[in-house]
């Protein structure tokens, strides 16, 4: 019997952006959510395969919002995978500067700010998290309607000022495949539903996605080769 489909699409993804070398280092971000789930199944399934030639660690940024805490039983799933789940503490909402208030999007920077300073300490050079097709073409549409900017999220960024990059090794998965992985694999996931939580921006974005597509995985896999098939003589 074969791996699973998912794991096959990220295998791909892998070796088109070559997101996993020889002596990497790899911490994997473990929000509890599906996608972040899949992807340390994903980590923990490679890292027994007989040429892996890496190491990874899963971790899971913890706030003071209880609404936005991994549920026991995801812990001990990731534990019967043999991922030791590191859990780091980020007072979010005493860091809000007087004059501004808390809200998701500030809960989100800290929480990667966190997480970026985290793996340069303790000498990690790639950080995995688990954003897919959907999220990177939803990015698309928002940045080109609100900030009027042909960008989104790389499956690979490698930062100038520092010795680590960003991989996204479900950049090729669309969310109905991952949604379905979960599923069969028994996903005990959690989301944050902190009363901080406002999503509309990328709500919106995932309903013109949708109207786009019709869901049609393979319109979505178009619009992302598009990003990569730029003809600049035909644009502005």
């Amino acid at each position: 019997m074969g791996q699973p489909r998912l794991f096959s699409i990220i295998d791909k993804a892998i070796f088109d952006y070559r997101m996993i070398e020889p002596g990497d280092k790899i911490l994997v971000g473990a929000s509890g959510g599906k996608d972040s789930t899949a992807l340390v199944e994903y980590f923990a399934n490679r890292a027994r395969r007989k040429d892996a030639d890496f190491s990874f660690s899963a971790i899971h940024i913890e706030t003071d919002f209880e609404a936005c805490t991994m549920s026991p039983k995801l812990r001990q799933m990731l534990s019967q995978w043999n991922v030791d789940t590191i859990n780091y503490f980020v007072d979010v909402e005493n860091r809000v500067k007087e004059g501004f208030k808390m809200s998701c999007y500030w809960c989100s920077s800290q929480r990667r700010n966190e997480l970026i300073h985290f793996a340069l300490k303790h000498g990690y050079n790639k950080i995995a998290l688990g954003h897919h097709l959907d999220d990177i073409l939803e990015t698309l549409l928002m940045n080109m309607l609100t900030k009027a900017q042909l960008s989104t999220m790389p499956p690979r960024l490698n930062y100038g000022k520092y010795s680590l990059s960003i991989i996204r090794p479900l950049c090729y998965a669309d969310v109905e495949t991952i949604k379905a992985h979960a599923l069969q694999s028994g996903y005990i996931s959690t989301t944050c539903t902190c009363m901080y939580q406002d999503n509309s921006g990328r709500k919106d974005a995932r309903a013109r996605l949708e109207a786009l597509t019709r869901g049609d995985r393979r319109a979505k896999e178009k619009m992302f080769n598009a990003l990569r098939n730029i003809n600049p003589e035909y644009l502005p």
